[in-house]
């Protein structure tokens, strides 16, 4: 594994993480609400699903 390719990969997930709130700072407020209204068992389902769609993706783009 590549180091550079880590931290590129790290510094990619901080800009996509930014963007919603830096493009709808209401949105996401109100995104972050919803989620905190969700129970646990949902909120762990859709990060497990978000982690092998990524894990997928991944596959797709560096398999």
């Amino acid at each position: 594994m590549n180091w550079a390719d880590f931290w590129a990969a790290l510094a990619l997930v901080l800009v996509l993480e930014g963007l919603i709130p830096f493009v709808s700072p209401r949105g996401y407020k109100n995104m972050v609400q919803q989620m905190a209204a969700m129970p646990e068992q949902m909120l762990r389902n859709v990060g497990l699903v978000l982690m092998i769609g990524g894990l997928l993706f991944l596959y797709l783009v560096r398999g």
